[in-house]
């Protein structure tokens, strides 16, 4: 769990295609419109969208944000091997990592001290659900749930707002899966 009012600064990676860009602006939203915090968001990606790497690197605080961008992040959720790989260095000692583990096997050799480390099987559980596209919010909330970065209730507003018409049933079921896998592995 965060601590409240402290700063924290999440790097969410994969690759083009999982919704990376779209999780990060919806957390951002979630915690700026519904739980009256600020945030910043700065995304990049490959010049091949689809299929390349890409990132997000969003802020929350109960203060102002003085500088957007993360150069150590307190919470990395990885949903790509090669995004574990350039980005576990960074991640502060006694932060949170959060993988897919059908996509990332980690180095546990690379993984900071104290660093506490959740998994869920996101891709999967999206596919078992029939849209493998909402691995990204199962992860969302997974990460929502095990850190409290943002509230449930701030999360389900800000995806409901934020999904594409007609998607917004099937991404709130798998929100729920995410909320739901944190509280059966006791997270």
């Amino acid at each position: 769990m965060t601590a409240p009012g402290l700063q924290s600064e999440i790097i969410i990676t994969g690759f083009g295609g999982q919704g990376i860009i779209l999780a990060g602006n919806i957390l951002g939203r979630a915690a700026t419109l519904f739980d009256q915090k600020n945030a910043t968001l700065i995304q990049s990606y490959g010049p091949e969208a689809r299929g390349g790497a890409c990132a997000v690197q969003v802020i929350i605080s109960e203060e102002e944000i003085e500088y957007p961008y993360v150069e150590n992040p307190t919470v990395l959720v990885c949903m790509s091997q090669e995004g574990f790989t350039g980005n576990i260095g960074k991640l502060k000692e006694g932060g949170l990592l959060f993988l897919d583990p059908g996509l990332v096997k980690p180095d546990r050799s690379l993984i900071p001290d104290l660093v506490r480390v959740s998994a869920i099987p996101a891709t999967a559980l999206a596919e078992e659900m029939g849209v493998r596209m909402m691995a990204n919010i199962i992860m969302l909330s997974f990460v929502a749930a095990v850190s409290g970065l943002v509230s449930r209730q701030a999360l389900q507003k800000a995806v409901a707002s934020s999904v594409p018409q007609g998607t917004q049933e099937k991404n709130l079921s798998g929100l729920e899966r995410g909320f739901a896998y944190a509280e059966e592995e006791g997270a």
